[in-house]
């Protein structure tokens, strides 16, 4: 509402109180910059004294005095892409909770505006506090549907990014690995070349599988194959990483290809030692040995995890992410932190089995 300063004359004109200290060309922007952002000019000012007073030094630290206030404080716009890991709030990293309240606006792709997206779900967790904005995806490659729609997310963050503001955007896993984020930032770097676009890494499926299992990746010269196995994938790239003993294989986007999965490593001899695991850190998680459930799909967001044939002195096989995880001097037994039990585990029972050893046990009997 208009402030007018009390002991001015009652014919002057009336100004912003929110600009009230303001040079003319200053308010000019500010009006500009909140009719682009759809913000208000208060919120506009109050958001750029908390930087102002978030980023003053320390008390005690040393400033070099011909260091400008501005330019020491002076924001920039950006996009940031934030992992948001597997599902598991815990799992998220104290450089991401940071980033997601130091950001103006943060954004969740979500495939129905109308239901809440999993990278949301864990921000609400780790940072009740912030708002989230939920951004239309379509997962579909191909098709003029996911285009249109990354044509406007792309939009929409480029009018945020005109009004300089920081823009976070999340996403499940990692930012830089089989992420919604990348075409995204594509997209803004062609409207925007000049915007800095940088991402903060989080921690993937298959390594937070990998601790829930027991599993020891890599050692040694062993490698490390990543692969997706969705519909339509060349069966030969799983197959060429299957003939590799010495190399630890995660499958990713398989899940509706599970059986056919689990029959080219059974192929290989790479089925026993091999565990699925799915939406874990979220409801409905599940751990299971591959070879237990081999006769039916997963869900999309299902992870394999094959760990590499490593042989004794004595010519022993052990491919065993229990035997694995106590070679390397770590215990696995247990569930995890959001009740998924380990591979072959019954709720009751004290310790982890080797997956597989069900399906060996009936084959015996």
């Amino acid at each position: 509402m208009p402030y007018v300063v009390p002991y001015a004359n009652r014919t002057a004109p009336s100004v912003k109180k929110t600009s009230v200290y303001l040079p003319e060309a200053l308010k000019a922007r500010l009006a500009a910059v909140a009719m682009r952002s759809g913000r208000s000019e208060a919120q506009l000012v109050r958001l750029a004294v908390e930087r102002l007073v978030d980023a003053e030094p320390v008390r005690g630290s040393v400033v070099r005095t011909e260091d400008p206030v501005v330019r020491r404080h002076r924001p920039e716009p950006a996009l940031v892409g934030l992992g948001m890991g597997p599902g598991d709030p815990g799992l998220v990293t104290a450089r991401t909770v940071a980033e997601l309240r130091s950001a103006d606006r943060v954004l969740a792709p979500s495939t129905d505006l109308a239901s809440i997206g999993r990278a949301e779900i864990i921000v609400r967790e780790v940072a009740p506090d912030v708002a989230v904005e939920r951004v239309g995806f379509v997962m579909e490659v191909g098709g003029g549907a996911r285009s249109s729609a990354l044509t406007a997310a792309a939009e929409r963050v480029v009018v945020a990014l005109d009004a300089g503001e920081r823009v976070a955007f999340v996403t499940l896993g990692d930012p830089n690995v089989y992420s919604t984020f990348s075409c995204l930032a594509e997209e803004v770097r062609a409207r925007r070349p000049e915007v800095p676009i940088e991402t903060v890494p989080g921690i993937m499926a298959f390594q937070d599988l990998a601790a829930r299992s027991g599993t020891v990746l890599v050692d040694g010269d062993e490698r490390l194959v990543l692969v997706p196995a969705r519909a339509g994938s060349d069966r030969g790239v799983l197959a060429a990483a299957a003939a590799d003993p010495t190399a630890a294989i995660v499958i990713y986007k398989g899940g509706g290809r599970l059986p056919e999965v689990a029959g080219l490593l059974a192929e290989a001899d790479r089925l026993d030692g091999a565990v699925l695991g799915e939406l874990l850190g979220l409801p409905g998680a599940r751990m299971a040995a591959v070879a237990d459930v081999a006769d039916r799909p997963a869900t999309y967001l299902a992870t394999v995890l094959v760990p590499p044939v490593r042989r004794h002195a004595d010519g022993r096989v052990d491919r065993s992410p229990r035997q694995t995880a106590a070679r390397a001097g770590r215990g696995a037994g247990g569930p995890g932190p959001d009740g998924a039990r380990p591979a072959g585990e019954a709720p009751d029972e004290p310790g982890q089995v080797q997956p597989g050893a069900r399906r060996r046990r009936r084959a015996a009997s």
